[in-house]
């Protein structure tokens, strides 16, 4: 996943960072409210954490600019404020879920994942399309119950396509997923792809990935 974390306090932000990058995430971590903003319109966000007690703006203006901008990825709502009155306000300015400090890292990739999950049209913490089992939160991906063997790259690429199942997704948007700038080789994405194709299709029968010509790569089963 793209995870925008705005959070002024430098040692949780890298604390946040090196354990969520640790298990296969992107993180853009700014510092204060300015920075968050420029991540959030400049590359493609899947879920944002943000801090109420910012140095140059309140958290939930924040998120509330967000909104007016039109920026719909989920927005969970990282604080020490615990009081069930800055809960209502924090989600009626436009967040979706909100988390107080101290908080278990369990439960904040926890939540992370529902939010995801949800945003995308999927409610269980896996998703299905025939034989395929992909495990959200193990990131195991199964073939009739029988775990493949995939790369953090290959894993990345996998669960994209079946969140965006139906749809064309481009070669660029799938390097978006695998480097954190834009300096990625396309030929990345055509070498992953052609080995997940190996992988989940040996016989060639189920052909779960179409490429799109010209435009992208299509996962063609419907996932619920």
């Amino acid at each position: 996943m793209k995870i925008l974390l705005v959070e002024d306090a430098a040692i949780l932000r890298h604390h946040l960072k090196t354990q969520l990058e640790a298990i296969g995430n992107h993180v853009y971590d700014a510092e204060n409210a300015k920075m968050g903003d420029y991540y959030a319109n400049q590359y493609p966000i899947d879920v944002a954490i943000v801090d109420l007690g910012l140095p140059d703006m309140d958290g939930l203006e924040l998120v509330k600019t967000f909104r007016q901008q039109g920026l719909s990825f989920p927005i969970l709502i990282l604080t020490a404020r615990g009081n069930w009155q800055e809960k209502v306000i924090g989600l009626e300015s436009g967040a979706d879920d909100y988390v107080v400090k101290p908080f278990q890292q369990d439960e904040l990739w926890a939540r992370l994942n529902a939010l995801v999950r949800r945003s995308a049209g999927f409610i269980k913490p896996q998703i299905e399309a025939g034989p395929y089992r992909l495990d959200l939160a193990k990131k195991i991906l199964a073939i009739n119950n029988l775990e493949v063997e995939l790369t953090a790259f290959e894993y990345q690429i996998i669960e994209y396509l079946m969140r965006n199942h139906g749809q064309v997704v481009s070669k660029q948007q799938l390097l978006d997923q695998l480097y954190s700038d834009n300096e990625g080789d396309p030929n990345v994405v055509e070498v992953m792809v052609s080995r997940l194709r190996k992988k989940m299709d040996k016989s060639n029968t189920l052909k779960p990935i179409n490429t799109i010509r010209g435009q992208g790569y299509m996962f063609t089963i419907s996932c619920k």
